[in-house]
């Protein structure tokens, strides 16, 4: 079976999930019954597995059951990815959800809330031939109708994480004189980076990633914080999914860093991806060209007049096009209208300088895909990296070509469907992240009224050294 992982964490003696280069560590305790000790097992036409007794009698056998959290907090790897559960971060477990909220008492019910990723929608958009916008109304539509309370889009909450990556990227600038590790700056929102970069380079190479969220996880804030407070519910009342165009982002939703322990509930309970979305459709038998569109909730979504807006710069958020055009600002004082990218060994490592008298002022670049990754890393441990930032995403071609994104049709070219999906990605009207009114406001009657130490925790997260386990079964002789 194909890794529906992203390529960085399918590594030979790096790789989390995929080839069995390692066994995985985890201890799984296996309830043993009195009777013959000897027997056999037996693969079922269904794949499941029988224990055949001396005696002909036969038991069928349980599956061992791995989450996410034994993933993370191992450093091993899972082998077998086909056979391995996966729990509580699948569309059965939302359909799990609505059922239940249908034959439960009203004080036992979940307020359902899903929020799409603007590349997912893009991906739904290129499979139905519908402009993303009306995707993404369409999707509305078709989660309420399942039973869904409210369907949100993390343009908005990537809002937030564009604003403080260009905070966090000034204030590093300001002191890499005094600290050797302020830069170069690396993005935070891929998880299949950030899982190889604490389990491969630890210590070395956490000091270096921004501490930003991702727009998922600032979602989770503000779901599970301000909207739950605004409702009058408490965050083990609400019921957050995330529709995302990555596996990875599965783990992300995971990290113990992003569960409310007070709350007993993680920001955002399951993540899906937009082939589960499709799936979900087809389960349903039901095209999105079907579905009535519906009015889009505008209280977390970057819409205008019915119509979404998106940042400028890559199909991965527009990190360093943001990072790059307020810093230039903030920092020299330039104003730069348009980003001249020079392609270097590929198209998925890119640069952009600021020159002023012959002099660089700032260098960034863009670094997609695991070649280039450790091509960066290895400049990093040299010394020899040139650059002050980098946006780093684990899939060639960013997240718009995620492993979670809805597969071409039998005969149609990968390659062209992906180019299909950057354009109606493309498509829509940009906005700039110190324009939106709203989460200004947001800044000010939330973050402000928390105080600076909440606030820097609801915006910010941490990241961990995973130490090398020396286990014997772990060693291939």
């Amino acid at each position: 079976m194909a890794s529906v992982f992203s390529g960085v964490l399918q590594l030979t003696d790096l790789d989390d999930f995929i080839t069995p280069s390692q066994e995985c560590v985890k201890p799984v305790k296996v309830e043993k019954k009195q009777g013959k000790s000897v027997a056999k097992i037996q693969i079922e036409d269904d794949g499941s597995y029988v224990q055949v007794n001396q005696d002909g009698g036969k038991q069928k056998l349980e599956k061992a059951k791995i989450t996410l959290n034994d993933c993370l907090a191992c450093s091993g790897c899972i082998t077998s990815a086909e056979s391995v559960l996966i729990t509580q971060q699948s569309h059965e477990e939302l359909l799990k959800v609505l059922l239940n909220n249908k034959s439960s008492a009203q004080t036992e019910q979940k307020v359902v809330v899903v929020s799409v990723s603007p590349q997912s929608r893009a991906s739904l958009a290129a499979r139905f031939d519908l402009s993303s916008g009306e995707a993404g109304r369409r999707l509305t539509s078709f989660f309420k109708g399942l039973g869904v309370h409210h369907v949100f889009e993390t343009s908005f909450s990537r809002t937030f994480s564009l604003l403080e990556s260009q905070r966090e990227f000034v204030e590093r600038f300001q002191r890499k004189e005094q600290d050797s590790k302020s830069l170069p700056m690396l993005t935070s929102a891929c998880p299949g980076w950030i899982c190889y970069a604490e389990k491969t380079h630890g210590e070395f190479v956490l000091p270096y990633i921004s501490t930003t969220r991702s727009p998922q996880q600032m979602m989770g804030s503000l779901v599970k914080g301000y909207f739950a407070e605004q409702q009058g519910l408490s965050p083990q009342q609400i019921y957050h999914v995330a529709v995302m165009p990555c596996f990875d982002k599965k783990l992300e939703a995971s990290r113990s860093d992003f569960y409310l322990g007070e709350a007993e509930t993680r920001e955002v309970d399951c993540v899906i991806t937009s082939g589960e979305v499709q799936k979900m459709l087809e389960e349903k038998n039901v095209s999105l060209n079907d579905v009535e569109p519906a009015p889009l909730d505008t209280l977390f979504s970057s819409v205008s007049e019915d119509e979404f807006l998106k940042h400028s710069g890559s199909g991965s958020g527009g990190y360093l096009h943001h990072v790059f055009t307020h810093a230039a600002k903030q920092l020299f004082g330039e104003e730069v209208k348009e980003l001249t990218y020079k392609t270097l060994r590929n198209k998925d490592f890119q640069e952009v300088t600021l020159e002023k008298d012959g002099v660089v002022l700032l260098s960034f670049a863009s670094t997609y895909g695991f070649r280039n990754i450790q091509n960066l890393v290895q400049k990093l441990k040299r010394g020899k990296s040139p650059y002050h930032f980098v946006e780093v995403m684990a899939c060639p071609a960013g997240c718009l070509n995620g492993g979670g994104q809805v597969k071409p049709l039998p005969g149609q070219n990968p390659k062209e469907l992906l180019q299909k999906v950057e354009e109606l990605y493309m498509a829509e009207r940009p906005l700039s992240p110190e324009d939106d009114t709203r989460v200004a406001e947001l800044y000010q009657s939330w973050l402000h009224a928390v105080g600076e130490d909440r606030a820097k925790g609801l915006l910010h997260t941490r990241y961990h050294t995973v130490e090398k386990m020396t286990n014997g079964l772990t060693m291939k002789w």
